[in-house]
């Protein structure tokens, strides 16, 4: 009996510790609470340079990255061009990475034109061979993302090809995305024969029905392929991580601008902060990427051009 009481007694004693411990009038006094630390709010855009900005400086896969971070950018596109021929020259993938480590930069995405969308069977193979080595080169030195543009299909000599193929053909890079870890972004080329507008780059990566397609836009290919602003918000937030931007100047119509007429945001009359308002995600950090190929910008010094470009960028996204 007696042990029977205690077990009674034990099981009372323990129920009363056990409510105490998780009793609001029994816990610490607030002052000795831990205070709840808020999420982080991620920034509205990530400022990135294109080396196409500085493309025609020659400066090589080392000097692009050095100057870019003198110039206060933490996040890049590179060309795999650029990439392979510093690995040619005698560089390493391990070195590339140091070099990257080194300068406190972030590869984005990368530009590249493996021919994946073509209609010749073999050469397209061919393309897709390119494009899944070109992705485990990227991989290695950190890169997850890769501009896939309609290369090969763009000329005004070239067929019209059919969205749903072109769908099946995005959908079987998508693929080797998932096998390398780096996501083919479609990009939308103005000029070109096929997917020049918002339009048709939606319809083709809604079309493949794979979770990873995502859209590569650009101000001025916005322009240049005729696509209206108001096409933007239809796209959906988790379809733009990457967005090229720059301006182009008021003289020019959509029918005669080339891509060396694209000047630094602010310089032109482009629908800038109209633009980056419609794509302005609450929930994560679009990358913005300043792309322009401007010989009278390679005709000055480099580090001039990379803070050049910095400073506009910061007054293009101030109050947006």
């Amino acid at each position: 009996m007696s042990q029977s009481v205690t077990r009674r007694q034990l099981m009372a004693t323990l129920t009363a510790a056990a409510g105490a411990s998780f009793s609001p009038a029994l816990a610490s006094s607030p002052s000795e609470l831990p205070l709840a630390i808020p999420a982080a709010t991620p920034p509205p855009f990530t400022l990135c340079l294109n080396m196409s900005t500085l493309r025609g400086h020659k400066l090589g896969f080392v000097k692009e990255l050095e100057t870019a971070s003198k110039a206060g950018f933490q996040h890049v596109e590179i060309w795999i061009e650029t990439l392979q021929q510093y690995i040619k020259s005698g560089g390493t993938v391990a070195d590339a990475r140091k070099v990257l480590s080194d300068s406190g930069i972030r590869v984005e995405n990368a530009i590249g034109f493996a021919p994946w969308i073509i209609d010749d069977d073999a050469a397209r193979a061919k393309g897709l061979d390119q494009m899944k080595s070109e992705m485990e080169l990227l991989a290695q030195i950190g890169c997850k993302r890769v501009a896939t543009p309609s290369i090969g299909a763009q000329t005004a000599e070239a067929p019209t090809i059919d969205l749903k193929k072109a769908a099946e053909r995005y959908r079987a890079i998508l693929e080797l995305g998932d096998k390398t870890g780096v996501v083919p972004q479609l990009e939308m080329w103005g000029f070109s024969k096929n997917l020049s507008r918002v339009s048709e780059v939606m319809y083709v990566a809604l079309e493949t029905g794979h979770p990873s397609a995502r859209l590569l836009l650009d101000i001025y290919h916005i322009f240049k392929g005729g696509s209206s602003l108001d096409s933007l918000p239809l796209i959906g937030k988790p379809a733009i991580e990457v967005f090229h931007v720059n301006d182009y100047p008021a003289n020019m119509t959509r029918q005669v601008i080339t891509d060396a007429d694209r000047v630094y945001p602010g310089d032109g009359v482009a629908p800038i902060k109209e633009t980056l308002k419609r794509i302005k995600d609450p929930n994560k950090s679009i990358i913005l990427s300043l792309e322009v190929f401007n010989k009278s910008y390679y005709a000055q010094d480099a580090m001039t051009v990379a803070k050049t470009s910095m400073e506009k960028m910061k007054k293009m996204v101030a109050g947006v």
